[in-house]
This record gives C-alpha cells, sequence and structure tokens, in this order.
C-alpha cells in the first residue's frame, strides 16, 4: 500500500515573538553586532526546523528564512549587484540595497505577486557578469541536514521566475544562459552533500506571462536535469492554466499544485497527471488563517489520488503569509480560536490529511473539528441589517453628484504644487509606550486621549513650521492603517503574536475578518477635530479604504470578498460623512492595495476591479462636491490599470515614484490620467534625508510630465517608520525644493 508523504514550501518568518525583526533594529541601530544578528537568524532556522519535524512533516523546506527578503538573497547569491553598490561587500552591501543610504538610492520594492509581502526588485545592468556565491547557502543547508537528516529539502528560487519579476535590459533568454552555469553548478554542490532533492520555486508559471516564457523554462529544467538532482517543480498562488500541458511534461520529479486557489483540480480531471511524477498537493491554504473542512479536504484529495496515485500532502504555498501559532491567542473568544489555523496549525492539518488518506483512525480528531466548526457558526450569526443595506444598493450610491471637472472650482484653494504628507509621522518609542499603557490598563482612557492630543500638536506645528499646505494630524493613535479601523468595526478579530512578514523588519498584525462589518460609532472625528482647531489650514481625514483593509486582513472563506469589500465601504461612507459634517475639506482614503488583489490571469482582471473600484466608490461618494477626495497608492505599478484608477473618480492621489526612477509617474501620464496627482518625491523606506537639489530634479521629473495644475508634491508614503531627526529636514527640503520651482513657474508665466 502506498503511504502518503507530506511536505512542506516554507515556513513562517521573524520568529514568534518577533526576534528577528528586534535583532536588525538594533544592528542598524548599532547596538548589536553582525554576528550577534546571524546567530539570532541561524537559531531561528533551528527553530522552524524542529517545529515541522516535531510535528511529523517527512520533507522539510529549507533555506527559505532569510535576513531581509529572499530575492534579495538570490539576487545578491548570483552576484547582480548593480554598479552603485559594488563599492560595498557583505551585509554593508545587502542592507545597502535593501534599505539606501547616502547617495545609494535600495533597490526598487514592489508585491510579491498577489500578496501584501513585498520584495526587491533585481536591477540587472547592461555587461553586468553573474557569478556564483552560495557559501552561505551551502553552509545553512549543511546545518539543517545535522537537524533534519535526509527530510531537509532545499529552496531555490529558479532563474526564470527570477528573470521575470527583475528590472533588465535586453533578451531574457540571453540573461538566463548566463545563470544556468551557476544553478547547474549549485545542484550539483547540493548533489554531492547528499541532497536527496530541492525545490524549485516557479510561480511565474500561473501568470499571464507563463506562455511566453515557455522556452526559457523548457530550456532551464533541461539543463538542470542533466544534474541528477531530483527536482520539485514548485508553483502556488493559481492555477497552470492554458500552461498545464506543457508543464507537466517538464523533465522534473514532481511538480507542487496550488487547490485552494484557482482551477488546477478541474485540469487535472480534465486532462490527467503523469504517471511518472509525484503531485504536491496544495490542498492546506497556506495564505489564510482558518481551520480545513476535513470532509471537504478529504473528498478533494480522494479525487486527487485517484488521477494521481504518487501524491503527497502540503500546504498550498510557504507558510511566511501566516503568523507561528493560534494557541497563544487566548485573549479571542474560544469558538474562533478554535477554527484558526496558523503555521503549526496548518501543520498538524497537514500530517492528519496524511494519516486520513493512510486510512489510520482519524475520526476522534475529525469529530473534534466538525464541533469546533458548528460551535464557531452558532457564535457567529449573520447580522440582518447589513445584509440587507447591501440587497438595497442603487446605482446613485456608486455616484458623485458632480463629476470631477465641474466640482474641482467648489473645492479648497491652494498654491500651485501643493505640499502635504501621507498620512502617518514618527511613531516613536514614546509613543509606542503610551499605547501599551493604555491597553494595560495603567491610564485612563481621558489621559490617553490627552497624551495622544499633545502629539497632535506638535505634528501640527512641526508642519506649519515647515510650511506644508496641507496637514494631517499624525496617526498617533494608529498601531497601523488597517488594524486600526477593525479594532473599531463590529465583523473583526484581533490578535496578540499574528505578526507576519511584510518587508525586512516590517511586521504586520493582519485583522481576522470573521462575520458581518458594521460601524458602531465614528473612528476618526475627535482626533481630525483636536487636530483642525489648531490650524487654519486645511487638515486631511485619514481612512484606509476597503479594498485595502479587505487585503491586508484575513477574509472570510464564506461568503464573497466582494460582500465583504461593500460591507466596509458601507461602513466607511458612514465615516466620510460624519467627517464632512465635521469640517473637513479634504478626506483621503487610500487604496494601497488595490493593484496587489489584481487576479494573476489577466483575464481575470476585468470582474475584480469592476467591483473593487466600486468598493472605493461606494465609501466616497457621498462627500459633497466641496469636499476634495485624496486616496494613495503604493509600491506598484498602475500603466495597465490606469483607467480603472481613474474610475474610482478621486480627485487627487498620490504615488510611489522616487525607487522607480520616475517609471510610475510616467505610466500614469501616458495612460492619460486626467486627475490631480501627488508625485512621491522621496523614499521614505530609506533612511536618507534627500537634499533639495535631489528633490527639485525629482520635482522637475513631475512637470516634464504633467501640467502644473495637476501636480501635487508629497513623500511616497507615510512617515511612521521614519524618526523625526529624518522627517523634519526631509520635510524642509521638499518645502523649500516646491516653493524654488513655485518663484521659476511665476517667474516665466509675468
Amino acid at each position: 500500500m502506498t503511504m502518503f508523504q507530506t511536505t512542506t514550501l516554507g515556513y513562517a518568518r521573524m520568529g514568534k515573538r518577533r526576534e528577528l525583526k528586534k535583532a536588525l533594529e538594533t544592528f542598524w541601530g548599532g547596538t548589536s553586532s553582525a554576528d550577534d544578528l546571524l546567530a539570532l537568524r541561524q537559531d531561528l532556522e533551528v527553530k522552524t526546523w524542529q517545529a515541522q519535524l516535531t510535528a511529523g512533516i517527512d520533507r522539510i523546506a529549507v533555506g527559505d528564512q532569510t535576513l531581509y527578503d529572499h530575492v534579495l538573497d538570490w539576487t545578491v547569491r548570483l552576484g547582480l549587484i548593480p554598479r552603485r553598490f559594488q563599492g560595498l561587500s557583505g551585509l554593508d552591501r545587502y542592507f545597502a540595497m535593501a534599505r539606501g543610504r547616502d547617495a545609494l538610492p535600495a533597490l526598487e520594492m514592489t508585491k510579491w505577486f498577489d500578496t501584501n509581502y513585498h520584495y526587491l526588485v533585481p536591477e540587472i545592468e547592461d555587461k553586468m557578469q553573474p557569478l556564483g556565491n552560495f557559501g552561505e547557502f551551502l553552509a545553512m543547508v549543511q546545518r539543517s541536514q545535522a537537524v533534519l537528516g535526509d527530510r531537509a529539502v532545499p529552496v531555490v528560487l529558479s532563474p526564470v521566475t527570477l528573470l521575470a519579476l527583475s528590472r533588465h535590459n535586453g533578451d531574457l533568454m540571453a540573461w538566463l544562459d548566463q545563470l544556468l552555469p551557476l544553478y547547474v553548478d549549485l545542484l550539483g554542490q547540493l548533489k554531492a552533500l547528499g541532497v536527496k532533492e530541492v525545490q524549485l520555486h516557479e510561480p511565474i508559471l500561473v501568470t499571464s506571462q507563463a506562455a511566453d516564457l515557455k522556452t526559457a523554462v523548457q530550456n532551464t529544467y533541461h539543463q538542470l536535469a542533466s544534474v541528477g538532482l531530483p527536482i520539485q517543480l514548485v508553483t502556488y498562488f493559481d492555477d497552470l492554466g492554458v500552461n498545464y500541458g506543457w508543464v507537466t511534461q517538464l523533465p522534473v520529479a514532481g511538480i507542487s499544485l496550488d487547490f485552494t486557489r484557482g482551477h488546477n483540480l478541474d485540469l487535472l480531471i480534465s486532462q490527467g497527471f503523469p504517471a511518472d511524477k509525484i503531485l504536491g498537493a496544495g490542498v492546506v491554504d497556506g495564505r489564510n488563517i482558518w481551520q480545513i473542512h476535513p470532509d471537504v479536504i478529504l473528498a478533494m484529495l480522494k479525487k486527487l489520488q485517484a488521477i494521481a496515485p504518487n501524491l503527497r500532502v502540503q500546504p498550498s504555498a510557504s507558510l511566511q503569509f501566516v503568523p507561528h501559532d493560534a494557541t497563544l491567542e487566548t485573549q479571542l473568544s474560544e469558538p474562533l480560536r478554535n477554527v484558526l489555523s496558523f503555521a503549526e496549525q496548518k501543520l498538524v492539518e497537514v500530517v492528519f490529511l496524511a494519516r486520513m488518506l493512510n486510512s489510520e483512525d482519524t475520526a476522534a480528531q475529525q469529530a473534534e473539528m466538525q464541533h469546533q466548526w458548528q460551535a464557531f457558526e452558532q457564535f457567529n450569526p449573520p447580522n440582518p441589517d447589513v445584509r440587507q443595506a447591501l440587497a438595497s444598493l442603487t446605482v446613485e450610491d456608486f455616484e458623485r453628484s458632480l463629476s470631477y471637472s465641474l466640482r474641482l472650482d467648489k473645492q479648497v484653494k491652494l498654491p500651485h504644487l501643493p505640499t502635504t504628507t501621507i498620512g502617518s509621522f514618527p511613531q516613536t518609542k514614546e509613543v509606542r509606550q503610551l499605547r501599551v499603557k493604555y491597553k494595560k490598563g495603567d491610564i485612563s482612557q481621558a489621559e490617553y486621549q490627552r497624551n495622544i492630543d499633545t502629539n497632535i500638536a506638535e505634528c501640527i506645528k512641526i508642519q506649519e513650521e515647515v510650511g506644508l499646505d496641507v496637514l494631517v494630524h499624525g496617526e498617533f493613535e494608529r498601531t497601523d492603517m488597517v488594524e486600526y479601523f477593525g479594532q473599531q468595526l463590529e465583523g473583526f478579530a484581533f490578535t496578540v503574536n499574528g505578526w507576519v512578514q511584510s518587508y525586512g523588519s516590517r511586521c504586520v498584525r493582519p485583522p481576522i475578518i470573521y462575520g458581518d462589518v458594521s460601524r458602531p460609532q465614528p473612528m476618526t472625528v475627535r482626533e481630525f477635530q483636536v487636530a483642525q482647531a489648531l490650524t487654519q489650514k486645511p487638515v486631511k481625514g485619514m481612512l484606509t479604504a476597503p479594498i485595502t483593509i479587505l487585503n491586508w486582513s484575513f477574509s472570510r472563506a464564506d461568503i464573497s470578498r466582494r460582500d465583504q469589500a461593500f460591507q466596509i465601504a458601507l461602513a466607511l461612507r458612514q465615516e466620510v460623512a460624519d467627517l464632512e459634517a465635521a469640517g473637513a475639506q479634504i478626506i483621503q482614503v487610500d487604496e494601497p492595495a488595490l493593484r496587489e488583489g489584481l487576479p494573476l490571469k489577466v483575464q481575470r482582471w476585468s470582474d475584480y476591479l469592476s467591483w473593487a473600484v466600486d468598493a472605493f466608490r461606494l465609501a466616497t461618494a457621498i462627500a459633497q462636491p466641496q469636499t476634495q477626495i485624496h486616496t494613495h497608492m503604493c509600491y506598484c505599478e498602475f500603466g495597465d490599470i490606469i483607467q480603472d484608477i481613474e474610475r474610482l473618480d478621486a480627485d487627487v492621489i498620490s504615488i510611489e515614484n522616487s525607487r522607480s526612477g520616475n517609471r510610475t509617474l510616467q505610466e500614469v501620464t501616458e495612460g492619460g490620467y486626467s486627475h490631480q496627482i501627488g508625485n512621491g518625491v522621496y523614499d521614505i523606506h530609506s533612511p536618507v534625508v534627500p537634499t533639495e537639489k535631489q528633490l527639485v530634479q525629482q520635482l522637475k521629473a513631475g512637470l516634464a510630465n504633467l501640467p502644473t495644475q495637476q501636480i501635487w508634491v508629497n513623500p511616497d508614503c507615510g512617515l511612521k517608520t521614519r524618526r523625526w531627526e529624518e522627517v523634519v529636514p526631509s520635510l524642509k527640503h521638499m518645502v523649500a525644493a516646491t516653493q524654488k520651482l513655485r518663484e521659476e513657474i511665476d517667474a516665466t508665466t509675468r
């Protein structure tokens, strides 16, 4: 009888208590050494391996942990170092590429497929000569073998996916020809270490690009197969689509497919699966936090088993997208906590499903899961008012009362090239401690609010001294732009230790949408009123838009994402009306996650963009013509969805533009965008303070693309993660650069 094995594709990062985050930040702050940082990282690696070993996983992915970003790791291992960083070495160079330093802009950062994880985009320059440097990777593999033995399976990012996600000139095949010998050498060294198989991660195959990469992929795997080390080709996030036939014929030992997204099951049923290959069945959702329904997953596995008897049970993707351990969340209601599944619980589920397939006695465990789901359903009934509000929506609920061109003259009057920020200001240690004290009950709500108001007053004072035209209150009461709103909405739950990596040391705790969403009371009006009372300049009301709240949360699995987005939009719609009634002339509704929610296949974009844009419009269309609606988007590409962005009908959009060499701005303007644009003129993810001269150059690039009346000036994102000693001079330089250009413009129009 065949015994079905289990495997993983990667594991949760940063540590249960964000140990790696803290180690990185003390290292960057100069209070710990490189040896301290590397020792901590190795200790966390061992803990992740041991957790999987203890759970009973048969094939354990190793090499997926990282100091900053796994794409950056492979960029460095392959010697793809842009010229500006070649004077550095070791961790200095690694972190300069990630974060930038004086006169050395960091690599561009963008979203990893349709997730909220950010990767650093490799820059492959003309005449660059790739060079393999695999010493630290091979040393890691040897450490893993000492813990795991033959269970250790190294994870390697495929050269095709790496190149497809890179910025490079010339033919991809020409660059691939240079990289493949390095990969052949790496696989040979892994084989010499006694590695039994390797995972080649190839997520690009589930995108619309895959068909154009067919020759590159076939050439890659035929060359790598010559090494004689069994390759498990790993895909995730969607199905193989029209590429299924040729991908399944590649010379690999096995293929891992995602059965939680897309239509891979239909493809297997209609086209079969090669009898000589292992099927990695990704049936446990690696990107959401809900416990499996055993009957549903077992029925799927039985169908897969009938088609592909040589099958392994596994998560759908790396578990880097979920927190470590749901049992730590003791403050959650028991019915909810019992149906949550974080990384450790997903390991248990994978092993449980394999045991079911192996006809072991799992009846008691299965019955307990079913009981837990029943208890949760009783705990979480539908909200009839919310359901009725959705059913009653009309076309008029999605339309502003006047078009953009007609409402523009009714809105706040500002100088040309108006200056502002995206919303947040530095979250200092003192601000964070203040929230902790309030949460613990050490200070009263009144004392907490007095302290928040003091921070708001100081922030308004600084902005006025700097000379900004449109101010913000600073968001000192907010831990996170999504969490803050979820905490005030019904239908959301929050963890204490549910951290996942967003990029580098940046961790987020995604809220959990578990029930129908509603707004019991205003969420932002008090802080807006405090700030606006301190200045004659307009202060923006600051909200997070529905798709970003949805995409940056762990969403429900029992109703559609569209309905969840519309429920959130209805709650925000009430907030827009209340801010307007409180005197807000400008309301910013940030939607940075709009693009990351795009399906990975272009043919599915239209449906998503239709309801996603409608959700934003539902939230904002209630605003009167004189109220200026802003939105913000960052670290994504806009050119191919510019018409949909314009359909948002925001009066002003602010964008990230500083890391892209103005390419983002060019994409927006070439698409014919007619509303106002805030050109993100400097990179807030870098500690470097831009000079006035640099900012003048950046602004002139904007003026080369757009008429003056269409341009706003702002940093590329919020300032929450920066220090005041970086923020204040950066903003002063930004305002000075703007004033200089205003004077030049005025001189030419006299």
